[in-house]
């Protein structure tokens, strides 16, 4: 265990919450792999962003998608964000919404990255498949 954000071999510290190596890992690479631009991280840091302004043609257009993701492949995406604890439902007075916000640790990658989503990988791509695979057994 390390304090004040300072990498050790296996944690450090982001945001006061203590996040292992593997988890910063599995979450980066879960981000990179992910069909979404730096654009939607980027309002979801200042905020909760709706699914159907996401997915389609609109994401397109808004500039949170590259290319063309329907709605369910999208909200796919975004739930593998969640379980990687990157992202989190916005929650209001009546209970959970269709709309979507940065965690903790979604900010810290973000701001790590500053204004460039770094491109994924072939082996990155390879291994988020395997770990989104995993969480079915």
């Amino acid at each position: 265990m390390v304090k004040s954000g300072i990498i050790s071999d296996s944690n450090q510290i982001i945001s006061d919450v203590m996040y292992s190596q593997l988890s910063i890992v599995r979450a980066e690479k879960a981000l990179v792999s992910s069909p979404f631009t730096i654009k939607l991280f980027s309002d979801m840091k200042n905020q909760g962003v709706a699914l159907k302004a996401i997915a389609a043609d609109e994401g397109v257009k808004i500039g949170y998608l590259s290319k063309f993701a329907n709605l369910i492949t999208v909200e796919n995406s975004l739930l593998w964000l969640i379980d990687v604890g990157v992202l989190r439902r916005e929650v209001d007075g009546q209970g959970i919404t269709d709309s979507f916000r940065l965690t903790p640790l979604g900010y810290d990658i973000l701001d790590k990255w500053q204004i460039q989503k770094p491109i994924a990988t072939w082996g990155d791509r390879l291994e988020n498949l395997l770990n989104q695979s995993m969480r079915f057994f």
